[in-house]
């Protein structure tokens, strides 16, 4: 029996379902400054697609797609369109951590240049049997993750990897179709969806080929079971573990190749912040603390989730105000 989903709005002072929190408007303001960038013969290449939906996109999502253009009375190409889009703008932090007694944390700050979005975030919980299967973070209109946990198995956040431009999405666009390569959102959520514990989650965002480059930051419930994956599209580039023993009991990643020297601001305080802070005292409360600091927090900040597998019950996103205080 496959999960079914539903969505709630991310923290702020709603739990309403998507329905009555979100209408077309909202997800079009998105889609216009996103759809003005597409080449012509883009949009009239997807053309073949929007009619025969299930033949080019796989299931659940070609069902979803078409599920949520009809909630927000928008066309499918608009809601293909924004989804694809997505995958090539997730400026992130992401952070796995260790405590002294092996207890591991995951936190990430999702960045996103278009302020709309933080109206659009929502909490995507999917239901099997009637239990939990699998939760995360996402925006109305979108059926990828990059930002899920499995309860008891596994956390994971996708951070976008290199400085590519946003408005050349559509280039992976047309990967996914001619080459067949799976978008890395969804890997995200079918790797949620499907692997039995940490060590295969991390075998599938390592090996599943995708459209595009991308770092996957997985924190697991035993001790030393944090890592980040930076992929390739065929495969893995790089593995990063936790190595508490030799004081790697955190690792932070941002946009960039992690063996480079850092270029990035956002690293360097985050990992100030995590050193001030120490192994003894790091915990969901004060990785939020990190995550706040500036400039890791900043003014394209859409939201900030702290979670632990281990504590499934301990998930919680916080859509951020502008400017990120």
């Amino acid at each position: 029996m496959r999960p079914i989903s539903h969505y709630t709005s991310a923290d702020r002072d709603s739990t309403q379902d998507i329905v009555l929190c979100f209408c077309f408007n909202c997800v079009y303001c998105c889609y216009l400054p996103v759809s003005s960038t597409v080449p012509k013969w883009v949009h009239q290449a997807l053309a073949p697609v929007v009619v025969a939906l299930e033949k080019y996109i796989p299931p659940p999502y070609a069902g979803e797609i078409r599920g949520m253009a009809s909630l927000f009375g928008g066309s499918l190409s608009d809601i293909v369109i924004l989804n694809f889009a997505y995958e090539i703008s997730a400026f992130c932090t992401s952070i796995v951590a260790q405590d002294k007694n092996g207890s591991v944390y995951h936190g990430r700050n999702l960045d996103y240049p278009h302020p709309v979005l933080r109206n659009l975030t929502v909490n995507v919980v999917f239901l099997k049997n009637g239990e939990v299967a699998y939760r995360g973070t996402s925006f109305a209109g979108y059926v990828g993750l990059w930002t899920g946990q499995s309860p008891h198995k596994f956390t994971v956040s996708g951070d976008q990897r290199g400085s590519d431009h946003w408005w050349n999405w559509w280039k992976n666009f047309v990967s996914a179709f001619l080459l067949g390569r799976t978008p890395v959102s969804w890997l995200v959520r079918e790797t949620l969806a499907e692997a039995e514990n940490f060590q295969d989650a991390v075998m599938r965002l390592s090996k599943i080929p995708i459209i595009t480059g991308v770092y996957y930051i997985v924190g697991g419930v035993r001790a030393g079971e944090g890592v980040v994956i930076t992929r390739d599209r065929k495969g893995p580039a790089d593995i990063w573990p936790l190595d508490p023993v030799n004081g790697g009991w955190y690792r932070v990643e941002t946009n960039y190749d992690h063996w480079l020297p850092s270029r990035d601001p956002r690293r360097y305080a985050a990992s100030k912040a995590l050193n001030a802070t120490g192994q003894d005292h790091i915990n969901m409360d004060t990785l939020y603390q990190v995550l706040s600091q500036f400039p890791v927090c900043n003014g394209i900040t859409v939201y900030t989730t702290t979670m632990s597998a281990a504590h499934p019950e301990k998930y919680r996103s916080l859509v951020r105000p502008q400017g990120c205080p």
